[in-house]
């Protein structure tokens, strides 16, 4: 086995980056200290070294929110542009994500099996909601628009626990290695208000119930501040946007130990679409334009309370590539560069439960690593991380 060893960088800890060398063997961390030797030297100095990247909520077969241009796709086209997406993603550090809709079995085996360059990756492999609801592709002409169901992607929109029971059931059989729900309206779904709370108790608790005997837990698509009371309550893992939070739904979470993934970026993304001249309906802007200042608060009132918030982005409704954007606006709304990163890393891995195998540099993880030139908080400040990053490695090998 070659022992390589990162050496003369500062390493980060999981709350700041101290001067520090990196041993690698056979895919795994075995040493962090002060002037350790190997086989092979990687000179980090002058550099930070990072564990890998986690974005929670990212969707690899999404490259945009431009209908038209969905509705001129050939089907198969975005299983190819999903590696492209995949590879930007890993670009950023990123090398561990949740696929939150759209990503089946498939997609995340050609990874696990190294046919295709990507993050590590879980599934939802579909969102379910309730008829009328964020998945619910119904348009007022009549038609059902995207996502085309496939063999691998089953159609998830139902009603009442035992409809739920089994979608649950299906998708678990399709793979899913988390259960994505929407308990309120949202954005880009054409009938849906995202200030309305879907889906009602003992619905939800069925999904959590079922999800559980199948040993996965349950992301929440919430909005609505009662969406996201409901979700809480009945026992979703997180809640993901988070918009309109009250400090009801802030004490609930802390309360039930229940994670935001705030997404900040999503609504900025659709209107920098609008403002690039993507086709975008009025309905759908007027919604994006309604939840950016409210987003923000209730960002801040989160993370004052003391919520577990991990990172997420929903690349794939704006473009791949740019995730790293969403640290520094977590920072421009009150988190430290440091509480950003760890947002990222060893928070992320909690998240997903990966914390005993990544998140972090420590004897024993798994060797995801992250070379940023220079100050990496103060590049998540500045906005410039992306541009700072020199090497990216899974499993101690260089993937780019």
């Amino acid at each position: 086995m070659t022992r390589i060893v990162f050496s003369g960088g500062r390493v980060f800890t999981g709350s700041t980056a101290e001067p520090g060398d990196v041993v690698v063997e056979d895919g795994r961390i075995v040493d962090v200290g002060i002037g350790l030797d190997g086989d092979t030297v990687v000179d980090a100095t002058g550099h930070t070294v990072l564990p890998g990247l986690f974005d929670c909520h990212v969707h690899f077969m999404f490259s945009g929110a431009d209908l038209v241009r969905s509705l001129n796709t050939p089907f198969s086209l975005p299983f190819y542009e999903a590696i492209g997406n995949m590879k930007a993603t890993l670009q950023c550090g990123i090398t561990t994500v949740r696929d939150a809709l759209g990503a089946d079995l498939g997609v995340a085996e050609a990874v696990r099996r190294g046919l295709i360059q990507g993050p590590r990756m879980q599934i939802a492999v579909n969102m379910v909601s309730q008829t009328g609801g964020h998945n619910d592709d119904w348009m007022q002409c009549g038609a059902h628009i995207s996502p085309p169901l496939h063999p691998g992607l089953p159609n998830t929109v139902a009603d009442g626990p035992e409809e739920l029971r089994k979608v649950v059931r299906t998708l678990v059989r399709h793979g899913a290695d988390i259960i994505k729900i929407a308990s309120s309206g949202g954005v880009m779904s054409p009938r849906s208000n995202p200030r309305h709370a879907h889906f009602r108790d003992e619905e939800i608790a069925m999904i959590v119930q079922e999800a559980n005997a199948a040993g996965i837990a349950v992301m929440s698509h919430a909005m609505s501040g009662d969406g996201i009371l409901t979700a809480v309550r009945n026992g979703v893992r997180s809640i993901e946007h988070g918009v309109f939070l009250t400090d009801e739904g802030v004490e609930e979470m802390i309360k039930h130990g229940t994670w935001l993934v705030p997404t900040l970026m999503a609504p900025r993304m659709v209107l920098d679409q609008a403002a690039a001249g993507v086709a975008i309906s009025d309905v759908i802007l007027d919604k994006a334009k309604s939840v950016v200042a409210q987003h923000f608060q209730a960002f801040q009132k989160a993370h004052q309370a003391g919520v577990k918030i991990a990172m997420g982005t929903d690349s794939g409704v704006g473009p791949h590539g740019d995730n790293l954007n969403e640290l520094t606006l977590m920072v421009e709304y009150g988190m430290s560069p440091a509480e950003a990163i760890q947002a990222t890393t060893t928070s992320a891995a909690e998240l997903m439960r990966l914390g005993n195998e990544l998140g972090e540099l420590a004897p024993g993880k798994l060797a995801d690593l992250v070379l940023v030139e220079g100050d990496a908080e103060q590049h998540v400040k500045a906005g410039t991380l992306k541009q700072a990053i020199r090497a990216v490695y899974q499993n101690g090998v260089p993937v780019i």
